[in-house]
């Protein structure tokens, strides 16, 4: 063992340290303390992320149960975020993502209380969903799309009504069913049948 002083041996070095005032000693053992709580941080860390991965596990258990519900009508379906967020996955690889934007944008758009707010949500959401060529156009027919013109002149929450159930059927008859067979969809209710298999088998 050898001194930090030059030309000083290891017993010199004790020496030394007994002649220290105490306020450096103190200092030494606070130093200590605070190197030991640092080593022991990625410990505390480790624990975190475990109680993060728990929660997140608990979430995508009760996603992969609420998953069974979503067959029963299309209805339960839109009434869970995580629905219509895996809808939402399922229509993007359909390139028609459109048709639930617009519903989702009619029902926020319901909500709207000021009549200012009223009149330019309703002439945004005509110019990117419902007009001819709009950026985002829904697959509605001519007709529809004429009566919510007009109703734009008066913009009411209901302005948007019958483009809106249009879609909303439109999704219901031919988009729902399909995203019912992906094996996107079919892996969740796998997932689920078999968590469900599990438990009772565990009571």
């Amino acid at each position: 063992m050898s001194c930090w002083m030059p030309g000083c041996s290891a017993l010199g070095m004790c020496r030394g340290l007994a002649t220290l005032p105490i306020t450096c000693l103190e200092r030494a053992k606070d130093l200590k303390t605070r190197l030991g709580v640092l080593l022991h941080k990625p410990d505390l860390g480790r624990r975190i992320s475990t109680s993060s991965k728990l929660q997140l596990g608990s979430r995508c258990r009760d996603s992969s149960r609420e998953a069974l519900e979503w067959r029963e009508s299309f209805d339960q379906l839109l009434k869970s975020k995580s629905g219509v967020m895996a809808f939402h996955t399922f229509l993007k690889t359909e390139f028609s993502e459109e048709n639930l934007d617009f519903w989702l944008a009619c029902e926020d758009f319901k909500k709207t209380r000021s009549k200012t707010k009223l009149a330019s949500k309703a002439n945004r959401i005509f110019e990117e969903f419902v007009q001819n060529e709009a950026p985002r156009e829904v697959n509605i027919d001519h007709e529809t799309r004429e009566i919510t013109r007009k109703n734009l002149s008066g913009a009411t929450s209901a302005c948007f009504n019958e483009a809106q159930a249009k879609t909303r059927t439109l999704m219901e008859k031919d988009s729902y069913p399909r995203f019912l067979k992906s094996a996107s969809y079919q892996d969740m209710t796998k997932q689920a049948t078999s968590r469900g298999i599990s438990k009772r088998s565990h009571t």
